[in-house]
């Protein structure tokens, strides 16, 4: 236990609040509160009261699952992410191009630009010559802050829009994130791009959402989301348990702030069931206006019927 709290206290963003947190924890812990809780009850209780005192949704003491519980290194640790990432494609579930010429991504992960940049850049090319473009995200649970930036830098034309910064606790200092100049094939401009939500949609998935909305570069179809901003970093408390701690927080250069708690408003506010449905069908009537084609045409129709 002294572990996760010297972990919390030491690594938290938000020092003042780990500080509240840790007193009270250990004023339960010196009253026996937790002496009959086996270690995946304790992670629960020990996550709802940190949630309870720090309103963080990224802020979670959790069993570490089997394939990491002998990764106790940093270097151990990113061995079995990299194979997590390989093995799951990299997040990208499906790709797949949708009578009306539309293109569909469902995404359930964001993997770093330098692990699975080159999948990513394979995604995006498969739907390059589509009139409208469908990104899945309601079972993303998120992933990387570089990922996030990597993926959405195919929606704007060069490496001149500001997409986010993030302040850094242990060095006081706020990287600014940006466009990539240059990316691996071609870019997804002028077209729409529709990112379906849920309520399940998390952390650098809102990310996508949240940069992609203020840039009014995509519209969001669904839930709100679940509402986690702060860059995290998970550590070891056993081999079998782990703590996650947001270690740094967004500033979106457009509104000043993040969606920590909030969540992600979407722009057409439907159930998460029904978000394809509406999204599809927006983007087919976009086709339908904007395309002269004869057989694209014809397919269009024939989906909205």
């Amino acid at each position: 236990m002294e572990k996760a709290l010297e972990l919390l206290c030491g690594k938290y963003i938000f020092a003042d609040r780990a500080q509240e947190a840790a007193d009270g924890i250990r004023r339960r812990l010196a009253a026996g509160e937790y002496d009959r809780l086996d270690e995946e009850a304790l992670g629960r209780r020990l996550t709802a009261e940190l949630f309870e005192l720090c309103q963080d949704k990224h802020l979670r003491v959790r069993p570490r699952t089997e394939d990491v519980r002998d990764a106790l290194t940093e270097s151990e640790m990113e061995a079995v992410w990299r194979e997590q990432q390989r093995l799951t494609n990299y997040g990208i579930a499906r790709v797949e191009r949708l009578d009306g010429n539309v293109g569909l991504l469902d995404l359930r992960f964001v993997t770093s630009a330098g692990v699975g940049g080159r999948a990513i850049a394979a995604a995006m090319e498969l739907v390059s010559h589509t009139n409208a473009l469908i990104i899945d995200l309601r079972k993303n649970r998120g992933g990387s802050p570089d990922g996030a930036v990597f993926w959405t830098s195919y929606f704007f034309p060069d490496g001149e829009t500001h997409l986010n910064s993030i302040y850094e606790g242990a060095t006081g200092q706020t990287r600014q994130f940006w466009s990539h100049a240059w990316l691996p094939g071609e870019r997804y401009l002028d077209r729409p791009v529709y990112l379906l939500t849920s309520e399940s949609t998390f952390s650098a998935a809102e990310e996508i959402c949240y940069n992609l909305q203020a840039q009014r570069r995509a519209t969001l179809v669904g839930e709100p989301t679940k509402g986690g901003a702060h860059p995290t970093d998970a550590f070891p408390i056993t081999p079998t348990l782990e703590i996650t701690v947001p270690v740094a927080r967004s500033i979106n250069p457009v509104t000043g702030t993040n969606w920590e708690g909030v969540g992600v408003t979407p722009n057409v506010a439907v159930a998460a069931r029904d978000a394809f449905d509406v999204a599809y069908r927006m983007a087919l009537q976009h086709t339908l206006a904007n395309t002269t084609a004869p057989a694209i045409l014809a397919e269009a129709r024939s989906a909205l019927e």
